[in-house]
């Protein structure tokens, strides 16, 4: 079970092309919502009914967590000190933390990202803290951490994710499907 987090203001696409390419590929991905009520409105005012509400015994329990850019959405989640324990006991456990566009920052300020590399949407990188920031490369892919540039990389980022739970031939037959080649 994995867990995508989603706070006002997430960035729509890269939380819900995650969801719906995980899905297709048999991941079970569940949309916990950290505000405290399940509805949660995205950064271009496209309200989500989320799965379930944050919980951090379970997430903690789980595969991995996806954490959404967008803002203020990536902020909320930099600042919540819940969603900060889960990526540190996760990470700290060899499991999944998937971040992409703003929302790596949210690992860089916990100082997980010292000596692994690491992108994320174009001006954050200083919140990257001790991170080697590759020049051309849409999705990295260092120990427990996906790391993906933005809106337009969603796709690629939910790949790289679906590959560390299902066959190579289940995401090909997921792309192929999609008309993604």
């Amino acid at each position: 079970m994995l867990y995508i987090l989603l706070a006002n203001g997430f960035e729509e696409i890269e939380a819900l092309a995650t969801v719906d390419f995980l899905r297709r590929s048999g991941v079970d991905v569940r949309m916990a919502s950290v505000t405290g009520t399940r509805m949660v409105t995205g950064a271009h005012a496209i309200p989500v009914m989320a799965d379930c509400l944050m919980r951090r015994a379970e997430i903690e329990q789980s595969d991995g967590v996806i954490l959404p850019g967008g803002m203020p959405g990536a902020e909320t989640l930099r600042t919540n000190a819940v969603v900060r324990r889960i990526v540190e006991t996760l990470a700290a456990a060899d499991k999944l933390v998937a971040a992409i566009c703003a929302a790596p920052m949210v690992l860089g300020d916990c100082g997980l990202l010292k000596g692994r590399r690491a992108v994320c949407y174009p001006g954050f990188e200083p919140w990257l803290k001790g991170a080697e920031v590759p020049e051309g490369e849409v999705v990295v892919e260092d120990g427990p951490f996906i790391t993906s540039k933005g809106p337009g990389t969603a796709l690629p980022f939910a790949e790289a994710i679906a590959r560390r739970f299902v066959s190579a031939e289940q995401v090909e037959a997921v792309k192929n499907g999609m008309l993604l080649g």
